[in-house]
């Protein structure tokens, strides 16, 4: 193990444990949570799941940075990403119980309130399968873009704020990855599992598995990104 490493999972440690050892703490960032949610959004995904794809690197390389990496420009990407995952768990937490009922799906909303039955299991799972078939594909395909931006421009902020040649890199794009690892597997075989579960889950403690599932995103999307390099 190297000093790194100790110096990462000390960070890790310290950025967790108060919220777990501390009911203040958690209690505020519940409450600050609920009054700014967006804000906390930002914040979340920025650190966690640029400290995803720090992880990657180091799995991969032996390093959490190297030259042209960008943590800065990735922490902003995964800030600005964030804050339309809070929308799209807003809209289709909101939106997708409506249309379930539309279709005939008892009282969906009502559900989603309640104890655990096998409807709120159900319900919870179309809420999860609209967001991930729907909206994922944009987002990750977005991200996708950004990542290959902040490398070809040395990972520097400066750069980074250099128009992006969005065609350009949507057609050198390997789709073959992007197809049949990030959208086939990571979709259907973690995320819509995964959100299911988030769903299901009161919704103070929806935030923090949130923000662990933020860093996963990172280290998934980080290896396909490595992949297909």
């Amino acid at each position: 193990m190297k000093r790194t490493d100790l110096i990462f999972i000390a960070f890790t440690l310290l950025l967790f444990l108060p919220f777990i050892l501390i009911r203040p703490v958690f209690d505020w960032y519940t409450s600050f949570n609920k009054d700014h949610g967006m804000v906390m959004s930002f914040v979340k995904f920025a650190i966690l799941a640029t400290m995803g794809e720090m992880m990657a690197l180091r799995i991969r390389k032996g390093v959490y940075t190297e030259p042209g990496f960008g943590i800065l420009p990735r922490a902003l990407v995964w800030g600005v990403l964030g804050l339309a995952i809070k929308a799209a768990f807003t809209v289709f937490a909101s939106g997708t119980p409506v249309f379930a009922e539309y279709l005939g799906l008892g009282n969906a909303s009502a559900s989603m309130k309640s104890a655990f039955t096998g409807e709120k299991l159900l319900v919870a799972f179309c809420i999860s399968a609209a967001m991930n078939l729907i909206f994922a594909p944009v987002m990750m395909t977005m991200h996708k873009i950004t990542d290959t931006h902040i490398i070809g421009t040395g990972g520097t902020v400066q750069g980074f704020f250099t128009p992006i040649p969005f065609a350009r890199i949507f057609q050198n794009m390997n789709w073959d990855v992007q197809w049949n690892f990030v959208f086939k597997k990571t979709i259907p075989f973690f995320w819509i599992p995964a959100h299911t579960i988030t769903f299901l889950l009161p919704t103070e403690y929806q935030v923090l598995f949130a923000a662990i599932l933020g860093m996963a995103l990172g280290l998934i999307l980080a290896f396909a990104s490595m992949k297909g390099r």
